[in-house]
């Protein structure tokens, strides 16, 4: 006897959530990825902190008539929904749209135990669908690592930088982000 495990569509992901198919999973945040369904745990306290901190440093650089962020939200790469934990995307038209690959211009995430599957595969999905700028926020090595400049499916710049660095993105090259101020976990 032979098993198969049932592969997803976008449009059969975005089905099950308006029909409240994952709403007994919470806190569980669910993404769907080349597939499959993704369970992720809830964050904790410090990965909370950099995603606050995050978000209102995105938001205090954002021209909100250009651009918006998001936060955990999902967005639309063809079949896949993944949820990164901030979106820096081109203001959309209505609220009721989910913005899709073409409207990101950077994905951050805050890796504390999924270092590994957003440096890998989270990259891969991002660089396929062409987002210009993807950040890993790593918390245990408190590092970003920047990837830049996809083409056919992985990043062609992936740097990474270090508490005393200062990085910006390049949708908006004046927003200056102190990697010392976003992993300094007493303020």
């Amino acid at each position: 006897m032979m098993s198969t495990i049932a592969k997803l569509s976008g449009n059969d992901f975005d089905r099950m959530v308006a029909r409240g198919a994952f709403v007994d999973l919470e806190p569980l945040k669910v993404e769907l990825i080349y597939g499959e369904l993704r369970f992720t745990n809830p964050a904790g306290p410090v990965h909370e902190g950099e995603i606050q901190f995050l978000m209102e440093w995105l938001m205090l650089h954002t021209n909100p008539q250009e651009m918006m962020v998001r936060v955990q939200s999902s967005i639309n790469c063809g079949d896949h929904r993944p949820e990164p934990d901030l979106v820096w995307s081109r203001r959309m038209p209505a609220k009721r749209i989910r913005p899709t690959h073409a409207d990101a211009l950077l994905l951050i995430e805050v890796s504390d135990s999924s270092t590994e599957q957003d440096l890998r595969e989270k990259a891969r999905l991002y660089a396929e669908h062409d987002i210009p700028e993807y950040w890993v926020v790593d918390i245990q090595a408190e590092q970003i690592h920047v990837h830049r400049t996809p083409n056919q499916g992985s990043y062609q710049s992936i740097q990474s930088f270090g508490k005393s660095a200062f990085i910006s993105p390049l949708c908006q090259p004046n927003a200056t982000l102190s990697l010392a101020e976003l992993f300094d976990l007493d303020s």
